[in-house]
């Protein structure tokens, strides 16, 4: 292909240029972004995020140029030399968790170690022993074990007490027989487990004189030290290309009668006794899946930053690009902003206000993690009750441990999730046609994060898990228990109450936006007891009802957390009277957005009136999308993406678009460098190609 003549390059877009209309909607506002990025990440990590950046921008492995361009092996193998890379600069400069997490952050694609940055080693640390922590995680932590968590199966993903594969304690030699006992107990999804992992963390089935005893995690070496080639008797491949997540070498993982030793059972919570060959069981049930609650934890905390990328994207790009002209506009001139239009604005700003809200959520939903990891520390060594059932419901009133925890984690990880999901969807279409194309950088990042929503847990699957928990809960209050969470408080209070209903002043008061919410879901727990408890409705014909509950109970603790942010200390002193104002309207356009989509629900609770729901959608919400209109810029700018993180022609700071993507697909393109042999009767396909030279050098 010839190069992109010289005429070609002095062309510029018509009309007003991207770089200045970005200007002038930053001029609209006069929001500090600084100091409300710093409200978001603290200056610390502000900074840390800036000398990382500089860091990986100086190393050629980091280049993105050819990212969208690249097929699967290419960009697997890009992967592997990139998180060799971030190992070795880890050590070299001697960056801490923090920092590493930042630089994951950066490069934006999964990455071959991932699965053994996270679950694999928080798994170690949370569940073994100290003497395992001396045989595995030292290890584990030097890089000389590299592992994945397998749990997954071909036959079982959420349903993790049915998984298939076995543990069989055998007392003769003090081992487990590790095995795969159906091809549907095939390991199954795992991540770095297909070319990257010699072991794995592997639930199975615990096997005792012929009786299970449930899932519990096994270290096991799966592949050979030097050749890294599999173990007799294990079998392990790569699942193949994916809709995303292409870096990732997602595995399957099968075993043939498969010894491991008495050490490789993690203990820290359960065992069986070498001597006796007796189980010691955990003091709750819930501790061994302590690796998944704080994964779903750590997801409820990213969802927000997730979704405000394709935020960003949208709202810059809609900024820059114009279509058509206003129909009621006496003096405009050209094209309008697409930004301008509501249909814009009821989408975008609205998914704006959501960023805001998921992120302080997020970080109330670690703040509880790490209170109950407290909590579950002091408890090691307590025998605990085995009478649960194996179906998903608990019909004793009280509270497990980490049952709270549990029912937190399970519906903000859904509600979260499937909200930045559909919402980087919604950003996407938003952009338009251009939105289509890879360059935009929010499909590619829609891609990669779409399993979210059915992995760690699918996001109808676990709200069944809330509304167990929930039933629990309100069982307990009806007993006439004290409230010891806020949970058995709001029902407390919507009990006391219900005969008298409520009178919320949704439009005129924040607080009772809250107290709305929270009247819902305690409506609806109360409602859902009555169809289980006396109408003896059978389980499954109530999972709509149940799904609807922990949507409503999830909706209601986002609204919670964002509120108490605006009320904390910190609120008042780090940020200034203008913005603090703007971060009320948006909590106020999440809130209320919210409540107008599920308005039947509020209507049916008696938590406000069809009048109500009817001025919140055509009075307040257009009102505050009005308001918070020419801040959109600066709000997005808040949240500190730096372009080579985002890699969006769309999304540029500088506004440059339609510059960035015409480059791209002229200059960049390996496929502009192929010239073809077009004709059927030739047996001839490249005439030439010269595409190799766009191939990194790693």
């Amino acid at each position: 292909m010839a190069p992109t003549p010289q005429w070609v390059k002095q062309l510029t877009p018509s009309g007003p240029q991207g770089s200045e209309l970005l200007e002038q909607e930053r001029a609209k506002s006069k929001i500090p972004v600084e100091q409300l990025s710093k409200f978001l990440f603290t200056q610390a990590g502000l900074d840390r995020k800036r000398r990382i950046l500089q860091v990986l921008q100086s190393e050629k492995v980091f280049d993105k140029s050819q990212n969208y361009f690249a097929g699967r092996v290419d960009r697997f193998e890009t992967a592997l030399a990139r998180a060799k890379k971030l190992r070795q600069l880890q050590v070299k400069l001697k960056w801490s968790e923090e920092d590493k997490q930042c630089a994951n952050e950066l490069v934006s694609e999964p990455g071959p170690y991932g699965l053994h940055e996270s679950m694999f080693l928080i798994t170690l640390r949370n569940q073994g022993t100290p003497e395992q922590h001396e045989r595995f995680l030292k290890k584990a932590q030097n890089y000389e074990y590299i592992g994945c968590y397998a749990q997954t199966e071909l036959g079982h993903g959420s349903n993790v007490r049915g998984l298939e594969t076995t543990a069989t304690w055998n007392p003769e030699d003090q081992t487990f027989v590790i095995h795969s006992p159906h091809l549907t107990a095939s390991k199954w999804w795992i991540g770095s487990l297909g070319r990257t992992a010699n072991h794995a963390v592997v639930m199975a089935q615990l096997i005792i004189k012929g009786k299970s005893y449930g899932p519990h995690p096994f270290v096991v070496q799966i592949r050979d030290m030097k050749t890294h080639e599999p173990l007799e008797n294990v079998h392990i491949g790569d699942i193949g290309p994916k809709f995303g997540y292409n870096t990732m070498d997602n595995g399957f993982l099968l075993f043939n009668k498969f010894k491991v030793p008495h050490i490789s059972m993690l203990a820290r919570f359960s065992s069986v006794d070498t001597k006796t060959s007796q189980y010691l069981q955990p003091a709750s049930p819930s501790l061994i899946y302590g690796t998944l609650t704080w994964v779903r934890s750590t997801i409820v905390l990213q969802a927000g930053g997730v979704l405000a990328r394709g935020v960003t994207i949208a709202t810059r790009y809609c900024a820059v690009r114009r279509q058509f002209q206003d129909r009621d506009a006496q003096n405009q001139v050209g094209e309008n902003q697409v930004i301008n239009y509501t249909t814009v604005q009821i989408r975008l700003l609205t998914l704006l206000a959501a960023t805001f809200a998921l992120h302080f959520t997020g970080r109330g939903m670690m703040e509880l993690y790490e209170a109950n990891q407290k909590k579950m520390s002091q408890s090691t060594g307590k025998t605990g009750s085995a009478n649960r059932g194996v179906g998903p419901e608990e019909t004793h009133s009280g509270s497990d441990l980490l049952a709270d925890l549990h029912a937190v984690s399970c519906g903000l990880k859904s509600l979260a999730s499937s909200t930045a999901v559909e919402g980087l969807e919604v950003c996407r279409r938003a952009c338009g046609g251009h939105g289509y194309s890879n360059f935009s950088g929010i499909g590619p990042w829609y891609a990669d994060y779409l399993p979210t929503a059915t992995w760690e847990g699918d996001n109808y699957m676990l709200t069944q898990q809330v509304a167990r928990y929930l039933l629990k809960s309100a069982r307990s209050v009806l007993k006439g228990n004290e409230p010891t969470n806020d949970t058995t408080a709001i029902l407390s209070n919507f009990l006391s109450k219900a005969d008298i209903g409520a009178a919320f002043d949704v439009l005129g008061k924040d607080e009772d936006i809250v107290a709305a919410f929270a009247w819902r879901s305690a409506f609806l727990t109360f409602e859902a007891l009555k169809h289980r408890d006396e109408q003896k409705k059978a389980w499954n014909d109530l999972l709509v009802d149940f799904y609807r509950l922990s949507r409503a109970h999830s909706q209601y603790m986002v609204v919670k957390n964002f509120w108490e942010t605006l009320n904390s200390s910190s609120f008042g002193s780090d940020l200034d009277a203008d913005t603090r104002t703007l971060m009320l309207k948006l909590f106020r356009l999440y809130a209320l957005h919210t409540l107008e989509t599920e308005g039947s629900e509020f209507y049916s609770s008696s938590a406000v009136t069809v009048r109500q729901i009817m001025l919140a959608r055509t009075s307040a919400v257009m009102k505050l999308l009005e308001e918070i209109r020419p801040h959109a810029v600066r709000l997005v700018d808040a949240w500190d993406f730096p372009d080579w993180q985002l890699d969006s022609s769309l999304g540029r700071y500088d506004g440059k678009v339609y510059e960035d993507m015409f480059y791209r697909a002229s200059e960049l393109n390996p496929l502009n460098a192929i010239t073809v042999d077009p004709y059927p009767d030739s047996e001839t396909l490249f005439k030439k190609d010269e595409s190799r030279r766009f191939k990194s050098k790693l």
